[in-house]
């Protein structure tokens, strides 16, 4: 496409293929995209600059890095999938039952694309991630696959495999040269079985099942498949002993609707002199659709759901639909697969003390005071995430400290959140004493401040952990509502009064919980957000 218009979307797409791809995702600069992407560094700054004004960047010094809230472009197409509104929690479940790891795939145009992903902890397991592409050849799903391509599938599969015989176009797999014979008839046996066996394609010692996963019209668009190790099941000896459980599956998995899609994104306004508002557009056109019905959505709801012209939706579905992102039946557009490849892999298992980190220093940039998040572990409070300020008197805590919960303002943030009969029950077991002559250690008067804490939704204490040390919490809550962390801002008492001190500190604490929880929530959707 020669429109002008659309350019900086698609070298926006090309950037963000390009930090996506990195070997070395920790230490990717400007200059290596420019490397990698062939575009000038003018064009590849104003890129990176666009990018972290809608949140997808952030940029540590010199240091670029994917940022959860690009998860939405691949959250848009797993929501429209028809297979992962329930996906994962299915997919933990059956793990479960069988005692394997499970997975969802779905076809992305001759590869296979994972959905969800329930790996079984072991010293051998697998390690694909939601988002990751397998080469069709490569494993079960891929069989599943290839028994409804027709000649024109057959040819581009040669086509790439022509072009790259050992598949190194797919890091995720280790490159592996191909036979064109021994593919078909393994297409051709999944197609007489109704399922698919892979001995050892994808790696040595692996072996996987999969069995097709069909739509309304009886087409397959999923794949539902179960991984071991030859040192549990001989590849025959898995298909024995988990096919039934997962043709059931694949029935529940066809026939579920799946809850109802959450609403879309909101536009993200950007403004400033070196942001491509073409590129925005476009991704805002993109974040749209998340929510679509499967068969998609037509300009005119695109149009209103982001507030920009027709014309200009209709110019970026054009370009995401010829940069293999978008899909068009007639005048309903809807995402495709590919998105997955912006970056979701890499951001779809976080840790819950890593999505808090950034939002930590922003935090500590803001109020010039240390900040912490720490879970209940028992009846003490655990160190998962710190940023420390440096000062002559600075709080000396490193990460897995502990703490009694009951006199910190984090540890009552979190009993706050637990019923109140866990709550009782731990506070009995915490045998409060007097650390400082501060120290609350009444049960009734602890029980009284908890409740409070609850209703005010903070915790402020003075004094009452160490002489001299003052400090204020929030609670992190998980998208269920649930408390599941705390984060606070602790100081020294000085001269100021308390309230002085929470009335300044809690605004700040608010915005990062917020910040942190929404980017829980977005990881949290389809991928696995690792609590501590």
């Amino acid at each position: 496409m020669s429109d002008d218009s659309v350019r900086p979307l698609q070298r926006g797409l090309a950037v963000l293929r390009a930090l996506a791809a990195a070997r070395e995702p920790e230490q990717v600069r400007a200059g290596d995209l420019v490397r990698a992407t062939g575009l000038a560094r003018s064009t590849v700054d104003r890129v990176v600059a666009t990018l972290v004004s809608l949140g997808y960047v952030r940029q540590q010094g010199q240091e670029l890095y994917l940022a959860p809230p690009l998860m939405e472009l691949g959250n848009a197409y797993l929501s429209t999938s028809g297979l992962t509104h329930e996906a994962a929690a299915r997919a933990a479940r059956l793990a479960r039952e069988l005692d394997e790891s499970v997975s969802l795939a779905v076809p992305d145009r001759d590869g296979v694309r994972f959905t969800a992903q329930a790996t079984r902890r072991r010293a051998m397991s697998i390690t694909f991630r939601i988002g990751d592409l397998l080469p069709a050849e490569r494993c079960a799903a891929g069989l599943v696959f290839a028994t409804e391509w027709d000649e024109a599938d057959w040819a581009r599969w040669r086509e790439r495999t022509a072009a790259d015989p050992a598949g190194t176009g797919f890091p995720a797999v280790a490159p592996h040269p191909v036979c064109e014979e021994e593919f078909r008839r393994g297409a051709e046996r999944a197609r007489r079985q109704g399922w698919a066996l892979d001995d050892q394609l994808v790696e040595p010692g692996l072996v996987a099942v999969a069995v097709p996963v069909r739509g309304d019209d009886g087409a397959v668009r999923g794949a539902l498949s179960a991984v071991s190790h030859t040192n549990r099941h001989t590849a025959q000896g898995l298909a024995d002993a988990v096919l039934p459980t997962l043709r059931e599956e694949a029935a529940r998995l066809a026939a579920a609707d799946g809850p109802a899609p959450a609403a879309r994104p909101a536009t993200r306004p950007v403004t400033g002199p070196v942001v491509l508002q073409s590129l925005a557009r476009g991704l805002a056109v993109l974040r749209a659709l998340d929510g679509a019905p499967p068969a998609g959505l037509p300009v005119t709801a695109l149009a209103e759901a982001t507030g920009l012209p027709r014309t200009t939706v209709y110019r970026s579905l054009r370009t995401l639909q010829n940069e293999g992102y978008v899909g068009a039946d007639g005048p309903l557009f809807r995402p495709l697969p590919r998105v997955l490849e912006l970056g979701y892999a890499r951001l779809s298992t976080p840790a819950f003390a890593d999505l808090a980190q950034p939002h930590l220093r922003d935090l500590v940039t803001r109020v010039q005071e240390s900040a912490s998040v720490t879970v209940l572990d028992g009846t003490d409070i655990l160190y998962v995430a710190r940023v420390p300020i440096t000062r002559v008197m600075s709080v000396d805590i490193t990460l897995g400290t502990r703490f009694p919960a009951y006199p910190t303002a984090m540890g009552r943030v979190l009993l706050a959140g637990l019923p109140e009969p866990e709550r009782d029950r731990l506070l009995t077991d915490s045998a409060p004493r007097a650390l400082t002559p501060h120290t609350v250690i009444d049960p009734a008067d602890l029980a009284r401040i908890l409740r409070q804490v609850a209703a005010d939704g903070h915790a402020v204490i003075d004094e009452e952990l160490e002489e001299g040390l003052r400090s204020v919490a929030v609670p992190l809550r998980n998208p269920a509502g649930r408390t599941v962390a705390a984060l606070n801002v602790a100081q020294h008492s000085g001269d100021t009064p308390l309230e002085a001190t929470r009335d300044a500190l809690l605004p700040a604490l608010r915005d990062a919980a917020a910040a942190i929880e929404a980017d829980v929530a977005i990881a949290d959707r389809f991928g696995t957000v690792r609590y501590p």
